[in-house]
């Protein structure tokens, strides 16, 4: 094994960071289950966004009111190709938010938590993979 192991760096790497951006969005995503209050809002509109490739990205724009009485308007982290039905502007939705940073929140039935499972599925089989063939070649 004499430069081998270099190439096997590249999916090490990739490995490692799904695997921790997935590990990062459960354990966002469950802390904010376990501490957040639910409130009700209302889509104000929808920021569409473009990547480089061309395709569009649909993140809603949520307003509710705290229990402590602020006005909080936040688009979604999470964009989504199409507009789900009940997530149009107008539409009423269930927001989970952080009472210390009403930044952050989630809208219940939009933001996935497959989406980070996916990534720490991806990223653990990948690392796994990396190095189970590191110790093969070793």
């Amino acid at each position: 094994m004499e430069r081998e192991w270099l190439f096997l760096l590249i999916p090490m790497v990739i490995g490692v960071s799904f695997l921790g951006v997935g590990v990062y969005g459960l354990r966002r995503a469950g802390a904010l289950r376990r501490n957040g209050i639910t409130a009700v809002g209302r889509v104000v509109r929808l920021d569409t966004r473009r990547d480089d490739d061309g395709a569009k990205y649909h993140h809603p724009v949520v307003a509710w009111t705290t229990r402590d009485g602020r006005a909080c308007t936040y688009p979604s982290a999470f964009g989504r190709g199409t507009v789900l039905p009940g997530f149009g502007t107008g539409s009423s939705v269930t927001v989970l938010y952080d009472p210390r940073n009403p930044r952050r929140f989630e809208i219940r039935g939009w933001d996935s938590k497959p989406f980070h499972l996916l990534f720490a599925g991806v990223g653990a089989a990948l690392t796994a993979g990396t190095l189970l063939v590191l110790l093969v070649l070793a």
